[in-house]
């Protein structure tokens, strides 16, 4: 993109202010500015203020879920059915890991923290022993592509390296940027960070899959056969990846995705949980969840609603391709936003200034005409860090990973 084509894609949002300070930028900064403008969707501040056609009230209905008994009475079927798609190269995993360890008191990914207790132990480290296990098993090299974000992608590259992929295939590790979106004023005017530099963040974890196609990497997945995507988050260090028997499940069942779900801790607990919504597989928000929908119950007696997904799903990728074109509901936040004022002085706001723009990947679900719930034991599969103590902290995931027999 030259000077006039960025001119031209600013104009048609109404956003020329954003070259203010152009002139007065090194070359350097001005090649930056103009590739942060490609890069960037400016559509989403067309979408502040809209209101959606009204629509009739969306009718839940309990979906079933695949328990452990039934996984157990069909493992060794399921579990081979995996074994072969993996060993044919038709499955690869996609690690979410643009994040950064704010909560947990780092200034890097989160990926890089150390949980170790007597030795140096990374929530990378983890992930990549987890995924170990089924390469192990399966005698078969899977493909993983690292979603980064642009504050953290070369660090996270540079870290992997250091510490030689964690004796991973080097060759089937692919790192792809998540796609940004900008963040504006409440009448859609985007904000400068810098003079060079839009104010940005990333587009949400539903937009993996546009992110890694316009990354380039779809092609190299149909090149190596890869017909379907395990999507997983990077703070849960007790997660299977790739894991044969959900894969093989979801495929002997022909659904278009699968989810791992467990059981709620208590009717109340902060996941979101899955659901038919007008006959579609669905995700209900734990602040959404009504008490009349918490109190239904099954015919045996069980809460109708009672799986929540741990973000990790399996997802055909034809099926993805299908729908990445249709429009992913886009959640508008308020958020204090740091900006240039009209003097080049950078503002740091005390409440609320602006929106930013994400969407989910429990938006990409509904899109799709199925999804398997496939339920994990909580206890082996289910250690996320999202604080540094307390409930879902480092403290946590310690004492459950060495549960399991990982040394710390």
């Amino acid at each position: 993109m030259n000077f006039e084509e960025t001119r031209q894609k600013l104009e048609k949002y109404n956003q020329q202010h954003l070259l203010r300070y152009y002139d007065t930028l090194s070359e350097t900064k001005q090649a930056d500015f103009i590739q942060q403008v490609a890069e960037t969707d400016f559509s989403v501040v067309t979408r502040i203020g809209k209101k959606e056609a009204a629509k009739k009230e969306s009718s839940i209905s309990p979906i079933a879920a695949m328990t452990l008994d039934e996984i157990y009475a069909e493992k060794s079927h399921y579990e081979e059915t995996g074994i072969e798609a993996i060993r044919s190269g038709k499955v690869g995993a996609v690690l979410l890991a643009g994040g950064m360890g704010t909560r947990l008191g780092s200034d890097n990914p989160k990926g890089m923290y150390d949980i170790g207790i007597t030795k140096p132990i990374y929530i990378f480290e983890r992930i990549i022993k987890n995924l170990f296990d089924v390469v192990d098993q399966t005698k078969a090299w899977i493909h993983l592509f690292v979603m980064t974000s642009d504050k953290n992608h070369e660090i996270t590259m540079a870290f992997f390296e250091e510490h030689e992929y964690f004796g991973y295939d080097r060759k089937h590790i692919h790192f792809f940027k998540q796609d940004m979106a900008p963040a504006s004023d409440y009448s859609g005017k985007i904000f400068l960070e810098e003079k060079w530099k839009l104010a940005a963040s990333p587009n949400g974890n539903g937009g993996w899959f546009s992110s890694l196609m316009n990354a380039g990497l779809l092609d190299l997945m149909k090149r190596e056969g890869i017909q379907w995507l395990n999507v997983f988050a990077v703070d849960n260090v007790l997660q299977r990846i790739a894991d044969p028997t959900f894969i093989g499940a979801v495929i002997e069942k022909e659904c278009e995705s699968g989810a791992k779900v467990v059981r709620k801790n208590h009717p109340d607990e902060k996941v979101g949980v899955m659901c038919l919504e007008d006959g579609h597989p669905s995700i209900i928000e734990y602040y959404e969840l009504t008490d009349s929908l918490r109190d239904t119950k099954t015919e045996t007696g069980e809460p109708a609603y009672n799986f929540g997904v741990i973000l990790n799903y399996l997802f055909r990728i034809d099926c993805l391709e299908d729908v990445v074109n249709k429009e992913l509901p886009l959640h508008i936040v308020e958020k204090k936003i740091p900006y240039l004022d009209g003097q080049g002085k950078l503002i740091k706001p005390e409440k609320p200034n602006g929106y930013k723009f994400e969407t989910l990947i429990l938006d990409l679900i509904k899109l799709l005409n199925s999804c398997l719930p496939f339920e994990v034991e909580r206890s082996k599969e289910f250690a996320p860090i999202k604080n540094k103590t307390g409930v879902d902290s480092v403290e946590s995931a310690r004492e459950l990973l060495q549960q399991n027999g990982v040394e710390l």
